[in-house]
């Protein structure tokens, strides 16, 4: 039952109650009609979006895939991600439909009454790889985020069909499948800019060994400039691969000081960004870049990323090549896992959890 409006979540166990144990989640709370947005949510000064800091005739570069062997397409790709960290592509592998078909799915999953998505919260979930939850870290985090999300990682077709819930699973299954040819062409290009001409097996196990798909959901945000939809950070993937609705919210660290680049919707492109993993394989010349998510007053997004990401037991530093090459190391070699929970321990902070693997 939702509380009555008078002043609902005066008490902070009532909302952490209503929002996490009962399972309605942020949704829940934007649909019970408040007028002000709960203190909880409610970010610090710096922490909020500037939109005097944006710059407005700015863009992430747009990469038609079509020919993604083109040394001038290659060339674009390699630039996009040691310059900014992040560019969309368009023409790619996976067909707009399917694109589709997975933003509808996961509608149809928030769209599940709240008992049947908190069967996947941490408290009552069958497998650690499948977990319905709300804002980034609630137990580490000052200020709460704005978002729920489902978390699916992916270890095997008969585990998914097993725990995933029916109403997304063969949706989300399908863009993995497909996304696949995209992520291999890519790490393709990226290598060959490094100049590591081959990925072997057990290159191609560091680079994408694991692959996690969330589904994310931002309502509709009674007070959206004094909180975030997520905040500022840097992914701790290889890649990720980003499928946005037509909302837009997206936001990216420019080269410049506190300057923001937002990353426009459009239909049937994919965003793609370097994540911290492939910055300290690549010793840096590959960059991950801080982005956020502001949170929308008028109108709900939803976005679906896929995480490539090396395997937990994998030891992550600078690739071999690039050192046998002469270069200096600037990171060392770190458990992934042990740089994944440093990650998670925290609230979203920038582009600090990088500091872990530095020399």
């Amino acid at each position: 039952m939702a509380p009555t409006l008078a002043d609902p979540f005066s008490d902070p166990s009532a909302l952490t109650d209503f929002v996490i144990s009962q399972g309605n989640g942020v949704k829940g709370l934007s649909e019970v009609g408040l007028k002000a947005l709960p203190k909880q949510y409610i970010q610090p000064l710096e922490e909020r979006m500037c939109m005097t800091n944006i710059i407005a005739q700015e863009s992430i570069p747009i990469i038609d895939m079509s020919n993604w062997e083109d040394p001038q397409v290659a060339k674009s790709i390699c630039d996009a991600a040691s310059k900014l960290g992040f560019f969309q592509i368009v023409n790619h592998a996976v067909p707009v439909e399917m694109l589709e078909n997975v933003k509808e799915a996961t509608y149809s999953f928030f769209g599940l009454p709240a008992e049947e998505k908190n069967k996947y919260s941490k408290e009552h979930s069958s497998s650690n790889n499948v977990r319905f939850g709300t804002s980034f870290s609630p137990q580490a985090e000052k200020a709460l985020e704005w978002k729920d999300y489902l978390s699916l990682f992916y270890v095997s077709e008969e585990e998914a069909s097993a725990l995933w819930p029916p109403v997304c699973r063969e949706q989300v299954l399908d863009y993995m499948r497909k996304s696949e040819v995209v992520i291999k062409q890519l790490l393709q290009v990226l290598m060959k800019g490094l100049n590591v001409n081959e990925i072997d097996a057990t290159k191609e196990s560091l680079l994408m060994g694991s692959t996690r798909t969330n589904l994310n959901y931002y309502p509709i945000c009674p007070n959206p400039e004094l909180t975030v939809g997520v905040g500022r950070h840097s992914d701790v993937s290889t890649l990720t691969i980003l499928l946005q609705d037509e909302i837009g919210g997206l936001f990216v660290r420019g080269n410049q000081g506190d300057n923001w680049i937002h990353v426009p919707p459009i239909k049937g492109s994919l965003v793609i960004n370097v994540g911290d993993a492939l910055q300290i394989l690549s010793n840096g010349r590959y960059r991950s870049v801080e982005h956020r998510v502001v949170a929308n007053g008028s109108k709900n997004r939803i976005s679906v990323p896929i995480f490539v990401n090396p395997r937990p037991g994998d030891m992550i530093g600078p690739l071999p090549e690039l050192v046998e090459s002469g270069e200096k190391p600037i990171y060392k070699q770190v458990l992934y896992s042990d740089y994944v929970k440093h990650f998670f321990r925290k609230a979203h902070d920038g582009k600090k959890t990088v500091e872990f693997a530095e020399l």
